[in-house]
């Protein structure tokens, strides 16, 4: 946890009144301990992450194409702040065929991966990427558990995990967004919430493509004023979206 002066909750004395530091705390759950929970989300350094797989189920099917798209603020000649993006991916090789409707999706094929390194060969320059920033996805459960269940399979542990391997951690997730803001719409799927933000997507299901058209819809959402502008306030209301989205879908359903 970051000092109580970076959590933005302390007096002038540098001491927590008694009776509030509980508040303090949950103020900033789910944030990442390395920004403070104040900053602008527009001045968060995010990595955004895809992945494409052999098929849909974390922990059974394996990660064939990994992708982590940094976003962060520069300084631009002008002395404005600008916009870094910088893309980084990997194809990997899953130890078994990829079935052809897994294909047919990210046109990924057996030769395309024969001889690319396994996954815990790119776990250390993968580390080293997602320690960069928060960490961002569209449909954010998917690639996390994918993410995760891959480390659990290659027995990598990290000593000190970066902010998307930390389980009290909320990925920032476009979708839940897109449900909110683009309600009336009747697709929210990448593609479609991308085209309709004037997003250019590149080659839909290749991982550093869905990765950076992901990070531009989070960054183009930022500018509606139903989202929180600080870090932990859009946390904590994305939290909640998701909460109300489930409930939706539990009623449709039935």
């Amino acid at each position: 946890m970051r000092s109580s002066a970076d959590a933005g909750g302390c007096f002038p004395t540098g001491r927590h009144y008694p009776g509030i530091a509980h508040l303090i705390r949950a103020a900033a759950r789910g944030t990442a301990e390395e920004w403070s929970p104040d900053l602008p989300v527009a001045d968060l350094p995010l990595v955004s992450l895809d992945v494409e797989a052999t098929g849909l189920e974390p922990g059974v099917d394996r990660v064939v194409e990994i992708a982590c798209v940094v976003f962060e603020r520069g300084d631009s000649a002008a002395g404005e702040p600008a916009l870094r993006i910088e893309r980084h991916s990997w194809l990997v090789n899953p130890g078994r065929s990829i079935p052809e409707e897994a294909q047919a999706v990210h046109h990924i094929t057996d030769e395309m991966v024969r001889d690319a390194p396994t996954f815990a060969q790119i776990a250390e320059p993968l580390l080293a990427v997602l320690a960069r920033g928060v960490p961002l996805a569209y449909n954010a459960e998917f690639d996390r558990a994918f993410l995760l269940a891959e480390f659990a399979a290659a027995r990598i542990a990290p000593l000190t995990p970066p902010p998307a391997l930390r389980k009290g951690v909320d990925w920032v997730d476009p979708l839940v967004w897109a449900r909110e803001l683009q309600q009336g719409e009747k697709s929210r799927s990448l593609s479609a919430v991308a085209e309709r933000l004037g997003i250019e997507i590149g080659q839909a299901h290749r991982a550093a493509d869905d990765a950076t058209a992901a990070g531009h819809v989070l960054r183009a959402f930022l500018s509606d004023s139903r989202v929180p502008s600080t870090y932990a306030a859009f946390v904590r209301e994305q939290k909640r979206l998701a909460r109300v989205h489930r409930d939706e879908r539990v009623v449709w359903r039935s």
